[in-house]
């Protein structure tokens, strides 16, 4: 036992809490990365003709299976059945300005990327149509539908690693690498059933349900943890070696003290300097142990038995941090379901103007996670904490929404239309956490998000018509305790452009293109340098942007 050139082990007293912080926060990454137009979990971009003109909250087409779901009964009396599918891509950029304590170390990457695509995004819909009933069915996905891929990480997987550098200076640290790779899916399936009623000329009415299945899966690892020059050495060195050869020296201080114990149960309740007066220990002893007890945190005037305590909670402190920072691996999937009742009045005071109102109820979702593999985030004794227990249950709820939309025909030819929806996020459980507890939406959601969109279509021809909109969402979260590399929602606007072609009574073709701009969001991120506990602040910008190609079919018979 010799601690001569002893570790710094101050930087180890919070690794693994600030490991399972850089872990957990990849459970929400999927779920929160998948998600297109429409509220903070919820999807309205249901059809191609959304997608060439996002505003057909007062639709009496196929589409108002979805939208207007009333107004169904200003169809001809007949079957009619609309197809379609978006291919959307979305990219998001994170950008961390830390650079450690002093200024002197950060991140080596400063800019993250990551990318998430849903080349299917479909949306089925059929309706009966009759005098005074149209009966209805839309299949489509109301939340999620995509994969997300973050190649490097984030700047949450790497703040507390970058600390090891600093922290391990002294021992001729400079450099660290790491490989962090998450790649997950999510996607909230509804299958909705409806009736619709002709009041009168004036008023129709429809009531109904939708019927969702949630699916998230998580596949992953954070491997490689490695730091250049320890010890003066030119070459990588695995940082869970580093921990390894910590909690060996805690245990070499463990035996000796153990030993002394043993020779004699009297001389645990001794002080090292008692000890060394009646000759149990020598000098070189006694400061090789009380210069352990310094750096594992300790007073040294303590008894051998109070050292033996210190040393062997050292010791398993640090072996459990050498196994967290060893490669992990992450295969897990959750699944839940919930109910949406659905209603809507449609009214027509005009031949020209059409409003829609639509509310659906909060939709209550618990998922259940199927764990094959995990990351393990700490211990509970022996046994070790992981991110994703297996069997265990967490909320995903989908808030209740409110639609409200007017189409008005300014001529024969041209026909112009509005929107606003408003979801009710504050009252809903979106399975949010602060410092590691679920709280309720209230405490990281200041606002409601709403939206509000226009839009106009033009017939060119009897067959052709050619369309464009635009719809605004201004989200409602608190910068601050909301918003996170992870887990983040901005103000966008949306532009949809396009068309439909009728090709003959019986068949109608849209196609559609659109492209939503994201204003930057950002938040001072408080990051704690494991070596001293102090705060070192960090500026944190968000950004994302999505594209949408739509195509789809309606059938009429």
């Amino acid at each position: 036992m010799n601690f001569n050139n002893r570790y710094n082990f101050a930087f180890v007293n919070k690794t693994s809490k600030r490991m399972k912080k850089l872990l957990s926060l990849a459970a929400s990454m999927c779920a929160s990365s998948v998600l297109f137009a429409g509220g903070i979990v919820t999807n309205t971009n249901q059809s191609a003709s959304w997608v060439r003109m996002p505003a057909q909250d007062a639709s009496v087409g196929i589409e108002a299976v979805y939208f207007n779901p009333a107004g169904l009964m200003k169809l001809n009396n007949g079957f009619h059945i609309s197809i379609s599918n978006q291919t959307i891509a979305q990219t998001k950029r994170v950008e961390n300005f830390y650079t450690g304590p002093g200024g002197g170390f950060g991140l080596n990457e400063s800019l993250y990327e990551g990318k998430v695509s849903a080349p299917i995004f479909p949306s089925v819909y059929a309706v009966y149509k009759m005098d005074k009933f149209a009966f209805s069915f839309g299949f489509n996905p109301v939340g999620g539908g995509g994969g997300a891929i973050f190649e490097k990480g984030l700047p949450s997987f790497e703040m507390g690693v970058s600390d090891l550098v600093p922290s391990l200076a002294s021992q001729g640290v400079n450099d660290y690498r790491l490989d962090a790779y998450f790649e997950g899916t999510s996607v909230f399936f509804g299958y909705q059933g409806g009736v619709s009623y002709k009041i009168n000329d004036m008023i129709s009415v429809s009531a109904g349900v939708r019927y969702v299945t949630a699916k998230n899966t998580y596949m992953g690892h954070l491997k490689s943890i490695e730091l250049y020059n320890f010890g003066g050495g030119a070459s990588w060195t695995p940082a869970n070696a580093i921990m390894t050869g910590i909690a060996t020296q805690a245990g070499g201080a463990k035996t000796s003290t153990a030993g002394i114990i043993a020779a004699n149960a009297a001389f645990g309740d001794m002080t090292l300097v008692e000890a060394e007066a009646a000759t149990i220990i020598n000098a070189t002893q006694r400061a090789q142990l009380e210069g352990a007890l310094s750096a594992f945190g300790s007073a040294t005037n303590v008894t051998i038995s109070t050292a033996n305590a210190v040393f062997a909670g050292a010791e398993a402190k640090y072996n459990a941090t050498a196994y967290i920072l060893s490669d992990q691996e992450v295969d897990n999937e959750q699944t839940g379901s919930g109910i949406t009742p659905i209603f809507s009045v449609n009214i027509s005071p005009s031949e020209k103007l059409n409003i829609g109102v639509k509310y659906e109820m909060a939709t209550k979702i618990e998922l259940t996670n199927n764990t094959t593999k995990d990351f393990t985030t700490g211990f509970s004794g022996a046994t070790p904490v992981t991110m994703f227990p297996d069997g265990e249950k967490l909320r995903n709820d989908m808030p209740a929404m409110l639609a409200i939309g007017a189409s008005y025909k300014v001529s024969d030819k041209l026909g112009a239309s509005i929107g606003t929806h408003y979801y009710f996020d504050k009252s809903a459980n979106y399975g949010k956490k602060l410092d590691g507890v679920y709280v309720e939406n209230d405490k990281v959601i200041d606002n409601n998000l709403y939206e509000i969109a226009a839009g106009l279509e033009y017939n060119i021809t009897e067959k052709l018509l050619a369309s464009g909109g635009f719809l605004y969402g201004k989200t409602g979260v608190n910068a601050q305790d909301y918003q996170s590399d992870l887990s983040y929602s901005l103000t966008s606007g949306t532009i949809g452009l396009g068309g439909k072609y009728q090709i003959n009574e019986m068949i109608g073709v849209n196609l559609g293109f659109g492209y939503t701009m994201y204003a930057e969001g950002e938040k001072t991120v408080d990051h704690i340098f494991s070596a001293t506990g102090a705060n070192i602040p960090a500026l944190e910008t968000y950004y994302k942007d999505n594209f949408f190609l739509g195509i789809g079919v309606d059938l009429s018979f």
